[in-house]
């Protein structure tokens, strides 16, 4: 499975996200800096990580949002490449409009920084195939700003047609329904607030994470 990590400046996890990549692929990454105009060819995997891209300025995610790379990563999006946005990544994807609503700071105001439980709604995209429905998994959480909004009519659209991906078992962050993570239409764009790359192996204390990667695995090698 060949994928690349992009990286904007004030990213922080953009290692961790290619350290799991590797171990539970095999094969290293290609890392694109943020000013670039194009991906590599045939990648299976596009994935923004997180941190805190331009420091945060103006909203989480905004400035990242409309870096040169993200209309390669718009791109490929709609050519069908799944595309994994993380945290700081799952805000610039709402922020480039690549998935619906906004994330906002926590109901709390609180820097939430601590392993939290997952229940999984969708098993039927590119990146939870290899979950059970309704199984509950737990995946550490890092954020500021991870409150999921939306308006009703996106909340209501998004629960028909299946495509919150995670929701929080608890209240995490004040997240309109615990959404923790959401899919495109076509559910090949997936943005999730909890980061599964820090849960790949025993080390980590479990491996809910790495199932979402092996699930693209799964799906290369179909």
């Amino acid at each position: 499975m060949t994928a690349a990590v992009i990286v904007f400046p004030g990213s922080n996890c953009d290692r961790d996200l290619a350290v799991a990549i590797t171990a539970v692929t095999g094969r290293v990454p290609a890392m694109v800096w943020h000013a670039e105009t194009a991906l590599p060819e045939h990648l299976d995997l596009v994935a923004l990580p997180g941190g805190f891209s331009y420091g945060d300025y103006l909203r989480s995610g905004a400035i990242a949002a409309r870096s040169p790379v993200m209309r390669a990563v718009a791109a490929a999006a709609d050519r069908g490449t799944p595309v994994l946005g993380i945290c700081n990544g799952f805000q610039a994807l709402t922020e480039a409009g690549l998935l619906p609503g906004a994330l906002m700071r926590n109901a709390g105001l609180d820097f939430v920084c601590r392993d939290v439980a997952l229940t999984v709604g969708n098993t039927q995209s590119v990146f939870t195939g290899r979950y059970d429905a309704g199984e509950k998994i737990s995946i550490p959480v890092a954020h500021h700003d991870g409150n999921y909004v939306a308006d009703a009519a996106t909340l209501d659209c998004l629960e028909g047609e299946g495509r919150v991906a995670f929701r929080y078992a608890d209240d995490v962050n004040g997240s309109a329904r615990r959404i923790a993570g959401i899919l495109n239409a076509e559910g090949n764009v997936l943005g999730m607030m909890p980061h599964p790359e820090r849960r790949i192996e025993a080390a980590h204390g479990g491996d809910d994470g790495r199932r979402l990667f092996e699930g693209l695995i799964t799906l290369v090698s179909a």
